[in-house]
């Protein structure tokens, strides 16, 4: 291969020499990626070794998906390239992270429609256009906050939010979609009456004595989760303890059998949040597994202990 000049190449003799096209030589050097070693007299650029260096490394960052404004940042910063590099890659692997599990739940959504009855597409096809891939958790979280009571403290509401909130799975399968898609229609329709209903220990113990209603429900289920999980017909014991032990302090009574009696009358089930567990806990299941205790399925384990134990002392 002839040179104009000993190691000084043509636009083409560089593309050449990297395996790459004249035009997308032309286009980084006209963003001033590529350093020129001068022009020939009738204004050619002409390019030294360093410029193909430069490309070789430009083309592996671009094969590496990096936008040219990070290429570019690499390039310039030439004093902390390695850090520049590494925060580089480590925001493409998180936007390709996202990308992933968006096409992981476009996949799974395409086969709930595939599967599914042919009666059943337009309602699947309904839920699918509204939402988001991957689906975002903030209706729900809306739902819960209006359900919640007024000025509870943050940190209450926070701890609430983290547990009754079940995140989409990274890879789901067509039922986990399907859950997850009912769980946003449930939590966005239209509030029976027009408003979201209070419930009555709300009203009962004011918003921080719910929060600290809720911190000893969470211990209360978490004592009843193995048992939930191993699908033991309920029981009174340590769990079911806790359970009526915390609203007895939120209404400012005590444990006694009267007290249980009551409480049972007063935990009427709710069928709206019955079903919003119900489709949470698919949503928390591994395919082929079984499933997660959430504090929906605890508290229905935990009110059907006290019924039981109502009836046996009855």
């Amino acid at each position: 291969m002839s040179t104009s000049h000993e190691d000084r190449w043509s636009i083409g003799e560089l593309a050449e020499r990297a395996g790459a096209t004249v035009k997308t030589v032309r286009f980084y050097s006209d963003q001033g990626l590529l350093p020129e070693a001068h022009r020939s007299g009738g204004g050619h650029r002409r390019y030294g070794p360093e410029a193909l260096e430069r490309l070789r490394l430009i083309r592996s960052l671009r094969a590496l998906d990096l936008p040219l404004p990070e290429v570019r940042r690499v390039l310039e910063d030439e004093g902390a390239a390695g850090r520049v590099l590494e925060d580089a890659v480590a925001v493409r692997l998180r936007e390709l992270g996202g990308e992933l599990r968006a096409l992981r739940w476009r996949e799974a959504a395409l086969r709930l429609v595939r599967e599914c009855p042919p009666a059943q597409r337009s309602d699947r096809l309904r839920l699918i256009g509204a939402v988001s891939s991957p689906p975002s958790t903030a209706p729900l979280a809306r739902f819960w906050r209006g359900w919640l009571p007024a000025r509870m403290p943050a940190r209450a509401t926070a701890a609430f939010l983290e547990v009754a909130v079940p995140q989409p799975p990274d890879e789901p399968d067509p039922a986990q979609v399907l859950a997850f898609m009912r769980l946003h229609a449930l939590t966005t329709a239209p509030c029976p009456g027009g408003t979201q209903p209070q419930p009555e220990v709300h009203r009962a113990a004011g918003a921080r004595g719910a929060a600290t209603l809720y911190a000893g429900l969470a211990e209360a289920y978490e004592l009843a989760g193995p048992q939930v999980r191993r699908a033991r017909q309920p029981f009174p014991g340590e769990a079911l303890d806790a359970y009526v032990a915390v609203y007895a302090s939120a209404y400012g009574g005590r444990d006694t059998r009267a007290f249980r009696r009551w409480l049972a009358e007063r935990l009427a089930a709710e069928p709206r949040l019955d079903r919003y567990w119900e489709l949470a806990a698919v949503v928390l299941t591994q395919p082929g597994g079984r499933p997660e205790p959430t504090p929906g399925s605890a508290d229905d384990w935990l009110r059907a202990a006290l019924e039981g134990d109502n009836a046996t002392a009855a």
